[in-house]
């Protein structure tokens, strides 16, 4: 599958380069085709991973994973084209976090929205899923790091076909089918964001690694 990676940080390092692990055709997106970073990231990952401005990764994507920071998800997506998004699934994990005020932040679009739905409207003929936000990057591509796997990750969107690939990816990742949550429609990503904040503190007063995750336990 071609994959079109937007973000140059470790959450799209690290999605990037398993992706690459697992076969798939990997194109690195930036506002620059030339940026070092995923210049480097593209030379060091091999296979058929390449670097590209956003609208160069995103024209020959099938898929397109939008890990750029969210204050900046929107001018990036804009950068990558209408036309390039046009009919593809595009996986949003990034979250709305605002450090304007310093640490830790706030989120820049809160209960009555969410940074997915807000790129749904704007990209309308795009098909938006949310997941992989409410984790670090090393669990989204191995979930064994915690508990053997035995955690959840979720998934939110108005398009199933869209999701049931979304879903495949995940296990391709390690995912397995009863950890994966469908949580309906797209606005299910204002909780899924709104997790966020938590998942700061939890991280900050019990585990500065980031290696946990949410596990559903009922009766």
């Amino acid at each position: 599958m071609k994959i079109a990676i937007l973000g140059t940080g470790r959450v799209g390092q690290t999605l990037a380069g398993k992706f690459v692990q697992l076969g798939h055709e990997v194109t690195m997106g930036s506002r620059d085709a030339a940026n070092p970073k995923a210049v480097q990231w593209a030379a060091s990952a091999g296979g058929s991973a390449r670097a590209d401005s956003f609208s160069g990764a995103a024209q020959g994507a099938e898929v397109i994973l939008n890990a750029t920071a969210g204050t900046a998800s929107l001018q990036a997506l804009q950068s990558a084209g209408s036309a390039n998004l046009d009919g593809k699934v595009l996986i949003d994990v990034a979250n709305p976090l605002d450090f304007s005020a310093g640490f830790p932040p706030s989120l820049s679009v809160v209960n009555t929205d969410s940074l997915a739905e807000t790129i749904q409207r704007v990209f309308p003929a795009a098909r938006v899923v949310k997941t992989l936000n409410t984790m670090t990057a090393d669990l989204m591509v191995n979930p064994q790091l915690v508990a053997g796997g035995d955690h959840d990750v979720f998934v939110a969107g108005d398009d199933g076909d869209a999701k049931a690939v979304v879903v495949g990816l995940l296990g391709e990742l390690g995912w397995e089918a009863g950890h994966i949550r469908d949580l309906g429609g797209l606005d299910a990503a204002r909780a899924l964001e709104m997790y966020l904040p938590l998942w700061l503190r939890l991280m900050m007063t019990f585990d500065q690694s980031g290696r946990f995750n949410i596990r559903i336990v009922s009766a």
